[in-house]
């Protein structure tokens, strides 16, 4: 690319996921602080149903709520002898014809501002790696890992990272005989339990069980966003996070501490009433916060994480052996909105929002040419 040409960026955002909404916030906050001098911009979004749609100004009417009108269909084919955005017939259409949109379709760099399923579960990740695209964050393993909390503790597991007890079950066997599952799960630990979808994020569809009538109902509604439900140990413990950037040498902010307005750090604390309290650095001994950022960065090259990563860990205020700390789980697209704390960690550690994003652009860039490097065919006579 010759100096001073402008990359390409594709930012898609929205999606066929619970999180939708959050997707909407997040790539507001990414647009507007992505420089014009330095990327041109182009938006593309997913809307609930799985529908590709370019256009100018989508997030603006998406946000205030209203439904696009100037929009093109795309899609990208799974295909690197045809790169870029191609547009489709409209729905109902005689015409059949799939065009190439040339330049404008061109991308450079993917930028996924997606969270949960077919965004951030890997999915996306097999699709670009297929169009031979450069995109932000982890690839498919780091991204399915990251995504599936059951088989992420067991990874954790493996690698001597303390998690919370817990016990997966099938929704299958919720359906079949929920008493059973019932007195299953409740031999994980005494009330409380927390109920989560194992491939959800954004703390959609969590419940606290303090009973068994509130145990089947968080059964049931876990069951309804995934196939399998996580049950866990409920902790009374302090929410510290730590947020980790970079590839094959990644590094750790500062921790940070969330103090929900809620009873846990559920949507609506989250993202809907903004009452609940960062504290940045986390007030933690100098000992355990080291000890936080190092299994921060163990964690996310157990499963192979790049570009970044949001590690959230739990720590007991009355432990009953030892520091009393576990990793609940790796974000690999954590929120960025205004009130995010993966930025916040960043920009409290020294990185400002801005560079933050142009870092993560460039580590895309980086792992795509460290991709290049791989031999895709085998010849005998070498």
């Amino acid at each position: 690319m010759n100096e001073g040409t402008r990359l390409r960026v594709g930012v898609i955002f929205g999606g066929r996921s619970g999180e939708h909404e959050v997707s909407l916030m997040s790539a507001r906050s990414v647009l507007s602080a992505l420089d014009p001098d330095r990327y041109e911009l182009i938006q593309i979004w997913i809307d609930p149903e799985g529908g590709w749609w370019m256009g100018e100004n989508i997030l603006q009417e998406l946000l205030a709520g209203k439904r696009p009108n100037a929009l093109t269909p795309v899609a990208i084919l799974p295909d690197p002898t045809r790169p870029g955005l191609y547009r489709l017939p409209a729905q109902g259409s005689e015409n059949a014809a799939v065009f190439n949109l040339g330049s404008a379709g061109n991308l450079d760099v993917v930028f996924p501002v997606l969270h949960g399923t077919f965004g951030e579960d890997g999915t996306l990740q097999g699709v670009l790696e297929m169009v031979d695209i450069a995109y932000v964050g982890a690839g498919v393993l780091g991204s399915a890992l990251g995504m599936d909390k059951s088989v992420f503790k067991e990874v954790m597991r493996a690698q001597n990272i303390p998690v919370v007890e817990h016990k997966t079950v099938l929704r299958s066997a919720i359906e079949k005989d929920i008493q059973s599952v019932l007195r299953q799960v409740e031999q994980v630990a005494d009330y409380p339990l927390f109920v989560k979808p194992v491939n959800l994020g954004s703390s959609v569809g969590i419940t606290k069980c303090l009973n068994r009538s509130d145990l089947m109902e968080g059964l049931i509604e876990a069951a309804s966003y995934d196939r399998r439900v996580l049950i866990e140990r409920g902790l009374e413990a302090r929410e510290i996070e730590v947020s980790v950037l970079g590839n094959d040498e990644p590094i750790a902010s500062l921790p940070g501490e969330i103090l929900p307005s809620r009873e846990f750090y559920s949507y609506e604390a989250k993202y809907l009433d903004g009452n609940s309290a960062l504290i940045i650095p986390a007030p933690l001994s100098p000992e355990l916060s080291q000890r936080i950022q190092t299994l921060a960065v163990e964690a996310y090259k157990a499963v192979d994480c790049a570009g970044m990563a949001r590690a959230d860990f739990l720590v007991e205020k009355n432990p009953t052996s030892g520091d009393g700390l576990y990793l609940s789980e790796i974000n690999t697209i954590p929120g960025f909105t205004q009130i995010s704390m993966y930025p916040k960690l960043w920009e409290a550690s020294g990185l400002p929002y801005p560079a933050l994003l142009d870092r993560l652009i460039d580590l895309a860039i980086e792992r795509k040419a460290d991709r290049d490097r791989s031999r895709h065919e085998y010849h005998r006579d070498r």
